[in-house]
């Protein structure tokens, strides 16, 4: 089995907030994250897609992954108030934990001869999810 990673970035504003909650709430729970007037993250975003090469050599061609990464998610993210422009992000929170399953939802589909293996979202240098699709 052969993994290949294509990396990717963009910068995005968001808010971390329940309605349902008390602002005090939202403050224990979100911290800054909760700032009424946002805030933004430079992400860095690494997809990983598995398999076996064909016979070009290529797992998958990392220039054909890389558009449909910029179509599907950085040309949709990039510079963008998750919150409010972004319409497959409309009631949910935007949380990178969210993000993930949603990039792995959009990616998955326009995966022809592979599988995609991890979907990892860098928000800053001390925090990252990833996820498998489990």
């Amino acid at each position: 089995m052969v993994y290949l990673t294509r990396k990717e970035h963009f910068n995005a504003a968001h808010r971390l907030y329940n309605e349902d909650w008390s602002e005090s709430k939202n403050l224990e729970v979100y911290g800054k994250c909760a700032n009424a007037n946002w805030h933004g993250h430079n992400y860095d975003l690494f997809v990983t897609v598995k398999g076996e090469p064909d016979e070009s050599g290529f797992l998958m061609n990392a220039h054909h992954l890389s558009k449909i990464l910029k179509k599907e998610i950085v040309d949709v993210l990039d510079h963008k108030n998750m919150n409010m422009d972004v319409p497959f992000l409309k009631d949910v929170q935007p949380t990178s934990e969210n993000l993930v399953k949603i990039i792995w939802q959009k990616i998955q589909p326009h995966l022809l001869n592979c599988k995609l293996h991890c979907v990892k979202l860098v928000e800053t240098e001390n925090i990252f999810v990833e996820y498998y699709g489990e």
